[in-house]
């Protein structure tokens, strides 16, 4: 008999299922056993003298031990899914040692570190494992979304001698006789291959950043989603392909995540239209309400929550574009409005108050570019300059982080929680 997952056991017959024993309980001469597959869970019952007395025996079981059962099915009002199986055949594949180290009931109240440092054992709870079904999905969808939009699809190395991205400093490798660092970002590439005859480009593939951050936002590595597009007008083309993204891939996930966001309890709320603000503004909306910012000064965590309350209550949308961030806070490749030498051409986006995208228009003429980045007091490196010398089209992107954009869609505390084996200062392991 071929193996049924347990999510597709809807009609009364014959039946093979295998999994893990997710609970057990007696209640007089009626044993119940709950059995977890990657899909759901069924329950098992067996009565005394209804049953062989080996199998009754068989019922009795430590938890996550992996066993597979034969059996027949019928309906149950009283069981999860509305169908219980009557064993035939109860073998044990494996047995699970006890006390197990971590508890991976649904009712466990085990600390994250721990929890990280079993993690093979935290992803069969089914709450934990219903976030990276998700986070598969979000994943998916971005790639089908990207595809449909003309994007082309690359991977760019990760071992390299180009750290564009200020802020953050860089995890620096032996590369055999040289020394190289691995990538903070995949900038440079992407406006290589933007300037290469692709117009459109996308990667999600791993960034690395080597800062002692120690919040629930910032990890030392982390998926990042990059894209890259040519001959826009203007940064707000970059923006609608933003949005129409957004919707695009909460739509789906609502559609076919049903069963995990119900778990998490979670409701996600396609956006209508995201606002689009200057930031001079939202600063005034700030200082208002008791906030006050310098013309120069970017968003703080403090100010990023103040401006998703304020958004919500005034729009009814949970995200926001916050445009025209201030010179003094963005690197020198964004470019200038052309009335504001103390602007830029760039946003980033904030979801429910935390944000999780950052773009702008890049700046394609060369002998502007050199002139920003001497005036940042940095020199444009040959490799980048080359790629600017023989028809740079005008161009514009962002980059965004996919565990943060897990982590607001599920309203996560951290983005750790997001993370299968998360990446910080202080881990390294498993």
């Amino acid at each position: 008999m071929e193996r049924s997952y347990v999510k597709d056991v809807k009609k009364e017959g014959p039946v093979l299922v295998k999994g893990w024993v997710h609970d057990t309980r007696e209640l007089g001469k009626i044993r119940f056993l709950l059995l977890r597959d990657m899909t759901d869970i069924i329950q098992i019952t067996g009565v005394k003298g209804k049953i062989k007395d080996d199998l009754f025996k068989a019922m009795s079981q430590s938890r996550e031990n992996v066993i597979s059962v034969e059996g027949k099915v019928q309906k149950s009002d009283r069981a999860p899914g509305g169908f219980e199986i009557i064993p035939d055949k109860i073998e044990v594949l494996a047995e699970a040692e006890q006390p197990l180290p971590i508890d991976v009931s649904d009712f466990s109240k085990t600390e994250l570190p721990k929890r990280l440092d079993y993690r093979f054992l935290d992803t069969r709870r089914r709450d934990i494992n219903s976030i990276f079904r998700i986070r598969s999905s979000i994943y998916k969808h971005l790639v089908d979304f990207f595809y449909n939009e003309k994007f082309t699809i690359v991977n760019n190395p990760k071992i390299t001698t180009i750290g564009l991205e200020s802020g953050a400093d860089s995890f620096v490798v032996n590369y055999f006789k040289n020394k190289a660092v691995l990538a903070q970002s995949p900038q440079f590439y992407k406006q290589m291959f933007v300037m290469g005859g692709f117009e459109r480009v996308m990667e999600m593939g791993t960034v690395f950043r080597a800062e002692k951050s120690h919040t629930v936002r910032h990890l030392t590595e982390f998926t990042g989603v990059d894209f890259e597009m040519g001959f826009i007008k203007d940064e707000n083309d970059v923006m609608d392909v933003i949005e129409n993204m957004m919707k695009y891939v909460i739509e789906k996930v609502k559609d076919d995540r049903k069963d995990e966001l119900e778990l998490l309890k979670v409701k996600l709320k396609v956006p209508k239209k995201i606002p689009r603000i200057p930031m001079g503004d939202l600063k005034k909306v700030l200082e208002k309400k008791g906030k006050k910012l310098g013309k120069d000064d970017d968003l703080d965590a403090e100010s990023e929550k103040m401006l998703g309350e304020y958004i919500l209550e005034k729009y009814g949308e949970e995200f926001v574009f916050v445009t025209n961030y201030p010179w003094k806070v963005r690197p020198f490749y964004h470019m200038k409005p052309d009335n504001d030498p103390n602007g830029t051409r760039s946003f980033d986006l904030l979801w429910n108050g935390v944000e999780i995208a950052t773009g702008a228009q890049r700046e394609h003429r060369l002998d502007i570019l050199k002139k920003q980045a001497k005036d940042k007091g940095l020199k444009v490196p040959k490799i980048y300059e080359d790629i600017f010398k023989y028809g740079a089209i005008p161009h514009g992107g962002v980059g965004f982080g996919l565990d943060r954009i897990t982590q607001r869609m599920l309203n996560l505390d951290n983005t750790r929680e997001a993370v299968l084996l998360p990446r910080d200062p202080e881990r390294l392991t498993p």
